[in-house]
């Protein structure tokens, strides 16, 4: 029975388990979306609201705690400058989870999880995209083609004579 047992093994050991969860949460405060399968990116979604939670308190402390989570320096100045600043106001559910449809290979349930909030940078690599097609100067004329050497003209093999 699974009376108050909270979570989901993933066919995993808790070791694996646990590296796995701190890998894929340094991706997801690094990229700011990942795409994995749904029943991974559930127990995700609980273990990085938990992070972001204690970034929010911004204490040594809390740093302290998130950083065995969070291994890499990088993300963890991100996720405790830009992150924590950006979730201030909002008091839980700093990720959504979108199912994408199925995996090729072996028809798992794919989702993507992100953070709600995501960056503003975003946006500019939109804009740039269409700027680059808008000043996009039209095609110029092609030159002619360069007109084709006669081939020439192929004669058809002997056939070797049969041994008789």
């Amino acid at each position: 029975m699974k009376h108050r047992v909270v979570g989901r093994r993933l066919d995993r050991t808790t070791e694996h388990r646990t590296a796995m969860f701190k890998n894929m949460v340094t991706s997801l405060f690094r990229h700011e979306r990942i795409v994995t399968t749904t029943p991974k990116a559930k127990e995700l979604k609980r273990f990085a609201d938990k992070v972001i939670t204690q970034a929010k308190r911004g204490t040594p402390h809390a740093r302290r705690l998130a950083h065995r989570d969070v291994r890499d320096v990088e993300v963890l100045n991100k996720l405790f400058d830009t992150l924590a600043e950006r979730f201030k106001a909002r008091p839980g559910g700093y990720t959504r989870i979108v199912r994408v449809g199925r995996r090729a290979g072996d028809n798992a349930e794919m989702s993507v999880i992100e953070l709600v909030d995501r960056a503003p940078a975003a946006a500019p690599e939109a804009e740039e995209k269409g700027e680059k097609k808008a000043t996009k100067a039209p095609k110029a004329e092609k030159a002619p083609k360069a007109e084709k050497a006669p081939k020439a003209e192929k004669k058809p093999a002997k056939k070797a004579a049969k041994a008789e």
